[in-house]
């Protein structure tokens, strides 16, 4: 397993970490003030999400670049199916399209994908999963044409309802594989798996295809499994385990550091959140 006690080039912010995925939430710092603190830092890399970076990809994009700090992708995909999709089928896949170009633009490599819940009208994820297929599989052409890749993000499985019927990493592999395309794998989020005993075996079986690795922790006593997520070790999950079988099976790319916490580290100034970020980063993941 790699040794991070005294290096920050394999970890990168979400700026999620700081509010950035919500209107109004956090201390609102711009992208440049977010890029320059991570600079000063020594943090390699950043994630940015689509709110944020509308109409100034490009110009996000090169900031980052030439503070040293590398855009490793772009969250996310909208939602594919579900009750939050709210949209034609034709809009769903301009909207992905505008994503995967939106983080091509950015020069970030990954696009993250939250599939969105199970289908209105339909009875558990199996159909749901099959419209996830057909959007993700067409729109993977289109993504490799313009150097992204995909990243099929199963969320924990009490989003099932409404935000993501794929809640497994053998689901999201299985649909990987079904898929077939080069440039499509898995985000592998602590906050979403840390509770699934088959976790090492799916790991072992991914092989190449894990294209992120996210890093928080869940709550003994959560009090909103949307936007009370944990700071990496104040919570139940085993992240060195988790990081360890991740990396044995292949994964040598960034750490990434997301977390939601509306009531707590949101509320912080976000210079003490990055640097608590870092030292639990290198102290117990």
């Amino acid at each position: 397993m790699r040794d991070f006690r005294h290096d920050l080039s394999g970890l990168a912010l979400n700026t999620a970490t700081l509010g950035h995925n919500m209107e109004g939430a956090g201390r609102g710092w711009s992208p440049e003030r977010t890029i320059e603190a991570c600079a000063r830092r020594g943090i390699g890399g950043i994630v940015f999400w689509r709110r944020e970076i509308e109409g100034r990809a490009a110009a996000i994009g090169a900031h980052a670049r030439a503070a040293g700090v590398r855009v490793v992708g772009l969250c996310r995909a909208p939602f594919l199916v579900g009750p939050l999709a709210f949209r034609s089928e034709g809009e769903v896949r301009d909207d992905f399209y505008r994503a995967i170009d939106q983080t091509a633009e950015l020069g970030g490599d990954i696009l993250t994908i939250v599939v969105g819940g199970v289908q209105p009208g339909t009875k558990g994820v199996g159909e749901s999963l099959g419209l996830v297929g057909q959007y993700v599989a067409d729109a993977a052409n289109r993504a490799a044409s313009v150097g992204v890749r995909l990243a099929l993000e199963p969320l924990h499985p009490v989003y099932g309802g409404d935000r993501s019927c794929l809640v497994t990493t053998r689901d999201a592999l299985d649909l990987c594989e079904r898929i077939g395309a080069d440039n499509l794998g898995i985000a592998i989020d602590v906050y979403h798996v840390w509770w699934d005993t088959d976790l090492p075996r799916q790991l072992a079986r991914a092989g190449g295809r894990i294209l992120g690795f996210h890093l928080c922790d869940w709550l003994a006593h959560t009090a909103d499994v949307l936007l009370d997520r944990g700071m990496m070790g104040d919570g139940v999950a085993d992240l060195v385990a988790i990081r360890a079988a991740v990396e044995q099976a292949g994964y040598q790319g960034y750490c990434e550091v997301e977390i939601f916490s509306a009531n707590n580290w949101w509320k912080r100034d976000p210079a003490e959140v990055l640097d608590v970020m870092i030292e639990r980063f290198r102290t117990v993941c």
